[in-house]
């Protein structure tokens, strides 16, 4: 078995241990990178295309494609879903198609979308100046939310309470979201869709993420976080909790909702993550992707909810109906976070061996590395790593999370 995965731009080397885990399940994986480093991956299973523009992308597969055999093709990165949807198409191999690649990918499309097929998801207005933006503030009413179309991770979102506050907020998210690595490592050539800031109406109720595999007209719910992050103006330290404490209404009635969004971007036969919003009591869209969730959440599905988002996504790449079934939790808690460190340039961190050689701790990965300038808001979202650990309760879980997080040592350079 042979996957193509792709990444438009290489960011980093965050998406490698991914790579490992489809090789763990029995895959031959092959990195395609549109702009890359070199010795990224094994040389004979590595080809950088040197051009992020989707027809040299492509080009590059379909010639490697001719001479491997690809069963399928994947990618882990929010900014590759169009390009593998591209690419897929291309080799004749299985796919989610461009044109649902795009609706999941911009944010503006994605509500149109739930707005017509009746799914619930905030009130929004795309705007592409102050001017714009003020005046659907003041039709939604503050507090609002204001987000790029593009975004991802959080980076450039900020949640308005007043006129003055917005003119600050709006220009730091018109100027972050054109450089920020999201934005840049998108494919040329293809249309993406409007491109701007949405502002949105705020909902001030608790939030889930889902892990989600829809398969032609089903759509399960692999697994069911709780977002217990105390939020400020900025979404950038999220703190999760599983498995979920919604009521069996409640998921019902998300399940319900989760499915419709599938259905109104067009998905028949993919992964995905979704993030839902209560407010007045009803769950509400806030996204769902067309990849599985970053950080630690596919260890937290398979160990709260029996379910694997990687096996899904070897199995829905290559054409199989993957192994899934209904949230089912197991009885294990996790409580999980992003490593969040103060702005400046990296020199070292340092986890001591409590932390790391802990049998409570399920998740551990440092993903920023020495000379990377970290960015706090409002000028960007760099997270240090993640930090997850089990117990036998939320509360021993996150109180053991807590205290490990506290051990890690960061220096910064003079």
């Amino acid at each position: 078995m042979k996957l193509l995965a792709i990444e438009t731009c290489q960011y980093l080397g965050y998406y490698l241990s991914r790579y490992a885990q489809v090789e763990a399940r029995g895959a031959t994986v092959y990195v395609l990178n549109g702009k890359g480093e070199p010795d990224f991956w094994p040389a004979d299973r590595y080809r950088v295309a040197g051009s992020q523009h989707i027809d040299d992308i492509i080009a590059t597969a379909k010639q490697w494609h001719q001479a491997e055999g690809f069963d399928g093709v994947l990618t882990f990165s929010e900014s590759s879903v169009i390009t593998v949807a591209a690419v897929a198409e291309a080799l004749g191999l299985p796919g989610i198609g461009v044109d649902a690649a795009v609706r999941c990918r911009n944010k503006y499309l994605m509500r149109q979308a739930y707005d017509r097929a009746g799914a619930r998801s905030p009130r929004f207005r795309l705007t592409r100046t102050l001017a714009e933006a003020q005046a659907a503030a003041e039709e939604l009413g503050y507090p609002v939310i204001v987000k790029p179309t593009h975004g991802a991770a959080s980076n450039f979102v900020f949640k308005v309470g007043s006129p003055q506050e917005l003119t600050e907020r709006y220009a730091q998210a018109q100027e972050g979201s054109r450089d920020m690595v999201w934005s840049r490592s998108e494919p040329d050539g293809v249309d993406l869709g409007p491109s701007g800031l949405l502002v949105e109406s705020f909902l001030d109720g608790a939030e889930y993420l889902m892990e989600v595999v829809v398969w032609d007209d089903e759509v399960y719910l692999g697994s069911v976080v709780d977002r217990i992050t105390v939020e400020g103006e900025t979404f950038d330290d999220d703190v999760h909790h599983a498995p979920t404490s919604m009521s069996a209404a409640d998921l019902a009635a998300v399940h319900e909702l989760v499915a419709a969004g599938v259905r109104a971007q067009g998905l028949r036969r993919s992964v995905c993550h979704a993030e839902v919003r209560f407010h007045e009591g009803q769950p509400y869209l806030l996204e769902i992707a067309a990849r599985v969730g970053g950080g630690g959440l596919d260890e937290i599905a398979r160990l709260t909810a029996d379910h694997d988002p990687i096996a899904a996504v070897v199995d829905i790449a290559r054409g199989v109906r993957p192994r899934v079934r209904h949230f089912q939790p197991t009885g294990t808690h996790t409580t999980s976070m992003c490593l969040i460190c103060a702005s400046g340039t990296l020199a070292a961190v340092h986890v001591p061996a409590e932390v790391s050689e802990s049998d409570r701790t399920f998740l551990l990965k440092i993903v920023a590395r020495p000379g990377d300038v970290i960015a706090r808001p409002p000028h960007g979202n760099t997270i240090l790593g993640f930090l997850g650990t089990t117990g036998t309760s939320k509360d021993d879980a996150f109180a053991t999370m807590v205290r490990y997080a506290d051990l890690v040592e960061v220096e910064f350079a003079d």
